[in-house]
């Protein structure tokens, strides 16, 4: 087992670099912006997580790899390094937060008897639902407000609520919680409402904490209306 976790954690970390390297590439040879190679590791880095629990078996690992990228990140930005995450016109702590987010989540799920909504629903939300957000916001930039520096928009943070809603609806189907259609309703609609603020009064890349920690918060608060099975269908 333990031989098994290290192999699967050098794994990782491999498809983790992968992905670095793909946004440079994509950065320096295809010429794409920062603001979108940035999403896309977002995105990546959230969808490569959802194999710790499946992968990892012990949170030592976890915040190896987590501390570890963390390490890296913190050097690229002493030295100027990985502009395809870096290269941003403002000042923002997310690349740094992601990971201590995901190890959170990790910590969350192994302590409420590994079941899998305190990890995956969190991230789930900080990967699709706040970069969607963010293009969103840029397309159609409707209902501008400021938070600190942060520029942000209400069309943008109507996408982050519609997203999270959506995925929160899917993922009670998934965990076949037997509870009523207006129940369900109700309680996705809360962890998305409170998300969706959460990441709309964030600022500096710190939503990135804030995202999984409200979606985390309110899962425990709506635990002692309905009980979740621990695995997917």
């Amino acid at each position: 087992m333990l031989k098994q976790d290290i192999t699967n954690m050098v794994l990782l970390a491999g498809m983790f670099l992968s992905l670095f390297g793909f946004a440079e590439i994509l950065y320096h040879l295809a010429k794409v912006k920062a603001e979108l190679t940035r999403k896309l590791v977002h995105i990546g880095t959230g969808l490569l997580t959802f194999l710790f629990p499946v992968m990892l078996g012990n949170h030592w690992f976890v915040l190896t790899l987590c501390a570890s990228f963390a390490l890296i990140l913190i050097v690229s930005l002493k030295y100027k390094l990985l502009p395809s995450i870096n290269a941003i016109d403002r000042d923002s702590v997310g690349s740094l937060a992601y990971p201590v987010a995901v190890y959170g989540c990790y910590l969350a799920y192994d302590y409420f008897h590994q079941n899998y909504i305190y990890f995956y629903l969190p991230i789930l939300i900080l990967a699709i639902c706040d970069p969607l957000a963010a293009l969103v916001g840029k397309r159609w930039p409707i209902g501008k407000y400021k938070v600190g520096m942060d520029n942000k928009t209400r069309m943008g943070s109507g996408a982050f609520f519609l997203s999270a809603l959506i995925l929160t609806l899917l993922f009670f189907f998934f965990q076949r919680v037997e509870k009523s259609t207006s129940e369900l309703i109700f309680h996705s609609f809360f962890i998305a409402f409170v998300a969706a603020a959460v990441e709309a009064y964030s600022k500096r890349g710190y939503d990135n904490l804030t995202i999984p920690a409200s979606v985390l918060l309110c899962i425990i608060m709506t635990e002692r209306f309905f009980t979740f099975t621990p695995n997917f269908l």
